[in-house]
């Protein structure tokens, strides 16, 4: 029996070089092992003792989430040092207010998090965590005795017109939930050799204790991994699912809906909705194994390790979990808070019901007040506030007073109806919980997403819809005659109004902050809705003014990316991810030119986005066994026999590799269609296998899917050179024009895996013997892939080339390789792409 959750490091050590966290920084995967996160907690502790912290003291801990994240709250724990998460997200004033009330003696942080510039306490960069501590031992750190009472954290509510409460949680209140729930896992464990590892894909702050439970504590129970990622984009979180062959994911209910629209979206591409939606109708009651094959093609789309959903933060709709399970997925969902160390009640696994948010964890208490209002008690509900001892939402009987309203079945499921104070009570003391008709209406295709607040009418309060449509042309009258024939009587709505912004304000696990979207809108309702559109204008242009790093001045929708903002094209794809990443849409590259003016970049964000890349080709099938031992005989037997025969070339520098394993970033001069197959040629063969080539995507694309005007002869030759030059040479797209994103994600991918990669910065072959200009898309990939380069550089081709020789004499033809240099991630991509390419020209020979 644990008493306190130190003992976790214990087992941490013991699991050793097995994977536990990991998270994507830019384009490349940082994995963590349980042994490396334990013995990074000693370190940082031993940073903690150095500066004086001790037992009592506060850390201010606000970063994404990542393994740093993790080994810095264990490290406080190991000094009984409180941790004071923060999301990274959060304002200036509200972080001042919490430092306030906490007094922190250091704040961890992310580089990114300006907000905090303004306290005068000390700072650490998560980012360099690792180079600060490193002089320190990484031995098991040795504590002084830790109590169950003892303060882990203090975890402060989202404040909006009040001062934010702080909860201090304790071992002991996140052990009430977390003892319960591994001693149910034991029962299961001689299973997971089935599905090992399992890898949870968790979405949820690590600031938010519902983060923490899912991605911190339960993971290890399993011997899990967990990957984090920050993206909420949801073609990227389905890609991550893929990638990673994730089984578990971790999401706050927003995330799932738009999951599910992404969902549909591919079935309507394929012009197979209403057929989709009728098996979802259907498939209710069937087999889960009968339900796995109906619809296979959505298993596909998240891979074929993906078994289960975890849901937490908010309430999700009953909509939202149906669509879910009927696909074959198990659907996990609670109910908890803050104040209840994120757990009161949780479903079980194999024993879900529907819409419930689980039966109550062992240990705990509950009981339903006469109005409805769920009361719990037990050792996992905080004491007191943060410096209050005093708590009025304790009655005499110390039960804590949820503020939610519930129901019970008889067999003891719980089921949310809403939060009190969001009820609604009619004149005629009828109830309407705000959370029915939402559901109600988000059902409905023309809306987004909805609100629900009180108005006043001329008969007494009544609910007020606010809405954020898809389509601002469509048929209100009609969507909400619609959605009035779904509810009852005292439930329809009279009384409506559109939101103009892209979205409702929202807190770090996506709840809408209701309280603002009130006092915006009964504010001055016409006022409101006016100047919604003009905040919209204007998170733009923070996010416009932060990617260009100037001041913008008084920009308006007709302002110019390119002649107005001065963003050159690598700061559009900046600022294109930035948006995509706030908004959670996905825009098209081809949209984004020098003069799209930000009043377009408004309508494009109101637009559903498709993938402008989707047709590039990123194909791994020639990476798979046997295909992969094809690929090196046909280098071997054929494309190196052919280059022997035709002019065996002259290699230098390869002592610069003899002692490099890679993964590396090869960068070479474009001089004709075989200069791939002549840098390949030239280098050791622990290289030659492991290579992929960045090819012109557009040129792929064309041979991979043909235009259909083209004949059928042309067509068939298009095909044969696709997977002739797949097969061969290990390829992958990198367009000229729009879709770099996608190439460059998949590019890390590679490099992960541990392959090496390609490139020719020029772009296309040379048409008069010298360098072309390189293109700063190569050092914006460099960066971000923060691997070594190797220049590289051919001579003696151009010259064949102009002769129309096909043949050369051995020597004739030249591959130098020059010593591998390694870049900052704070350089400039020009600046690496300038340096690159004055290496590659000072390399001896040149012509």
């Amino acid at each position: 029996m644990r008493t306190n959750l130190v003992s976790y490091l214990d087992e941490f050590i013991l699991r050793g070089s097995a994977i536990a966290f990991a998270h994507r920084r830019g384009l490349r995967a940082v994995r963590w092992s349980y042994e490396r996160t334990a013995r990074t907690a000693y370190q940082f502790a031993r940073e903690l003792e150095a500066r004086g912290i001790g037992k009592g003291d506060r850390v201010l801990l606000c970063a994404e989430n990542g393994p740093e994240w993790v080994a810095v709250f264990f490290g406080c724990l190991l000094r009984s040092v409180i941790v004071v998460p923060l999301d990274a997200q959060n304002d200036s004033a509200f972080l001042a207010k919490v430092q306030e009330q906490v007094e922190a003696k250091l704040t961890v942080a992310d580089a990114a998090a300006q907000p905090l510039e303004g306290l005068a306490i000390p700072k650490l960069l998560l980012d360099e965590i690792t180079s600060t501590i490193s002089s320190h031992p990484n031995n098991p750190y040795s504590t002084t005795p830790i109590h169950s009472e003892d303060i882990v954290e203090i975890v402060f509510t989202s404040g909006t017109t009040a001062d934010p409460k702080g909860v201090p949680l304790t071992h002991g209140n996140l052990l009430a939930n977390l003892t319960p729930l591994e001693q149910e896992i034991k029962r299961y464990l001689k299973w997971e050799p089935l599905v090992h590892p399992l890898r949870f894909l968790n979405i949820v702050p690590l600031s938010h204790v519902f983060g923490q439970i899912m991605g911190v504590f339960v993971p290890p129970l399993l011997g899990g991994e967990v990957f984090f990622q920050n993206s909420l984009n949801a073609s990227q979180v389905i890609e991550t699912v893929k990638r990673e062959r994730i089984s578990v994911m971790i999401a706050v209910p927003r995330i799932l809906d738009s999951l599910r629209e992404k969902v549909e979206r591919v079935y309507e591409d394929r012009g197979e909705l209403e057929r989709f939606r009728r098996n979802l109708e259907t498939s209710e009651g069937q087999h889960f194994l009968a339900r796995w094959w109906k619809f296979r093609r959505a298993h596909q789309l998240f891979g074929w390790k993906f078994l289960a959903i975890v849901s937490g933060g908010a309430t999700l709709g009953i909509e939202t979990e149906s669509f879910w399970r009927r696909l074959g997925f198990a659907v996990i969902q609670g109910y908890g808070m803050t104040e209840t160390a994120a757990i009161v009640s949780v479903n079980h696994p194999f024993k879900t019901a529907h819409g419930s948010i689980g039966r109550l964890l062992q240990g705990h208490e509950m009981q339903l007040a006469p109005d409805g209002e769920i009361l719990v008690r037990g050792p996992n509900v905080a004491a007191h506030y943060w410096r209050e001892e005093e708590d009025d939402r304790r009655n005499e009987n110390g039960w804590f007073r949820t503020g939610d309203v519930g129901e019970l079945d008889p067999r003891g499921n719980i089921y949310f109806k809403g939060r009190k104070k969001d009820v609604i009570v009619t004149p005629a003391g009828i109830n309407i919980f705000p959370e029915d008709i939402e559901a109600a209406l988000n059902r409905q295709p023309e809306i987004k997403a909805s609100a629900v607040i009180q108005s006043e009418a001329a008969y007494g309060p009544e609910p007020l819809a606010v809405l954020i449509l898809r389509n601002e042309h469509a048929d209100l009258r009609r969507v909400i005659m619609r959605t009035n024939n779904s509810l009852a009587e005292h439930q329809r709505l009279r009384r409506w109004v559109v939101w103009r912004g892209e979205d409702f304000p929202r807190t770090a696990t996506q709840k809408i902050r209701k309280q603002v979207v009130a006092e915006t809108v009964l504010a001055d309702t016409a006022g409101a809705l006016s100047s919604s559109a003009a905040t919209q204008a204007g998170s733009i242009t923070d996010i416009v003014k932060h990617i260009g790093g100037e001041p913008i001045g008084n920009a308006d929708r007709t302002a110019k990316l390119g002649v107005d903002l001065k963003l050159d094209s690598l700061a559009r794809v900046e600022l294109l991810s930035a948006l995509e990443d706030r908004y959670q849409v996905e825009i098209d590259e081809a949209a984004f030119t020098d003069a799209t003016t930000l009043g377009e970049i408004e309508e494009l964000l109101h637009e559903t986005g498709r993938e402008g890349a989707s047709l590039y080709p990123y194909p791994r099938w020639q990476q798979k066994w046997p295909l992969n031992w094809l690929r090196t005989g046909l280098l071997y037997g054929v494309v190196f026999t052919a280059i022997r025969l035709l002019g065996w070339p002259r290699v230098t520098g390869k002592q610069h590799l003899e002692e490099i394993r890679g993964p590396l970033i090869f960068v070479c001069n474009h001089v004709t269609m075989v200069d791939h197959a002549l840098v390949l040629f030239a280098l050791p063969a622990r290289f030659k296998t492991r290579m992929v080539i960045a090819q012109d995507g557009e040129v792929l694309c064309e041979w991979r899917h043909p235009p259909k005007s083209a004949r059928m002869f042309r067509r068939w030759l298009n095909l044969i050179d696709y997977f002739s030059v797949v097969l061969f040479f290990n390829v992958f797209s990198l367009p000229q024009q729009s879709g770099f994103r996608r190439s460059f994600r998949f590019a890390g991918e590679m490099i992960d895996r541990g392959y090496n990669l390609m490139l020719f910065p020029e772009g296309e072959r040379t048409k008069h013997g010298r360098m072309n200009p390189f293109r700063n898309g190569a050092g914006l990939l460099i960066k971000q892939l923060q691997a070594p380069v190797v220049p590289m550089r051919i001579d003696g081709l151009w010259q064949l080339k102009q002769a129309k020789r096909h043949f050369a004499w051995p020597g004739q033809i030249s591959v130098r390789i020059d010593e591998p240099v390694s870049y900052s991630p704070d350089d400039a991509p020009e600046a690496i792409t300038r340096d690159l390419e004055q290496r590659i020209k000072a390399l001896p020979g040149h012509e």
